[in-house]
């Protein structure tokens, strides 16, 4: 039987080394994924994620998770249409976002100060991995927690990710003329320590 001060110092070493592979935790109640859709030519809808999980470890690795199935149009009977004729969720449940950022730049902002990061990112959707290059405007906040925005919208195309079948598919249940295939992308993460 192990003894309450060797289990006491396993619980201490677990908690540590939690804390250097996981130096930044994504506070899922403060961030945000939003994309806009356009249908008609000229109908322009915004949309969420609501479900994010990732991390920022020690060495810069950032990743995030998108919970797909948690898309909201404000709309249920379309939210139901998106998971089961676009994204496919009982095939493909989430997206995956991974960069490496440079964490001395990170840990060197001070509380209100900000810095824009070129960032190569990875999307990893529908079952395709596709590079993306962004700006990220990263700040500061109380606690060594970080803010990181997009600077500008990041255009994604759904023939880069084999979803223009799907979207044809919600034209037609929907009787759309057309549902555009260029998809602006942006976000707001919290990082806290």
């Amino acid at each position: 039987m192990m003894s309450l001060s060797k289990l006491g110092l396993l619980l201490l070493i677990g908690v540590f080394s939690a804390t250097v592979q996981a130096d930044y935790q994504l506070d899922s109640a403060q961030s945000s994924l939003h994309f806009v859709s356009i249908k008609k030519d000229k109908i322009a809808e915004t949309h969420s994620f609501q479900r994010l999980s990732g991390i920022i470890s020690a060495d810069g690795a950032a990743k995030i998770i998108i919970d797909l199935a948690s898309v909201e149009t404000n709309i249920p009977i379309r939210n139901e249409r998106m998971k089961s004729l676009l994204l496919e969720t009982a095939v493909y449940p989430t997206a995956e976002v991974s960069a490496t950022l440079d964490e001395a730049q990170l840990t060197g902002i001070a509380v209100g100060g900000s810095v824009i990061l070129p960032a190569a990112l990875t999307l990893d959707l529908h079952g395709h991995s596709v590079a993306i290059q962004a700006d990220l405007r990263v700040t500061g906040l109380h606690g060594g927690a970080l803010l990181v925005t997009t600077v500008r919208p990041v255009l994604l195309s759904a023939f880069d990710f084999s979803l223009d079948a799907g979207i044809q598919k919600l034209m037609e249940v929907a009787n759309l003329p057309s549902i555009s295939t260029a998809v602006p992308v942006t976000f707001t993460l919290i990082f806290k320590r």
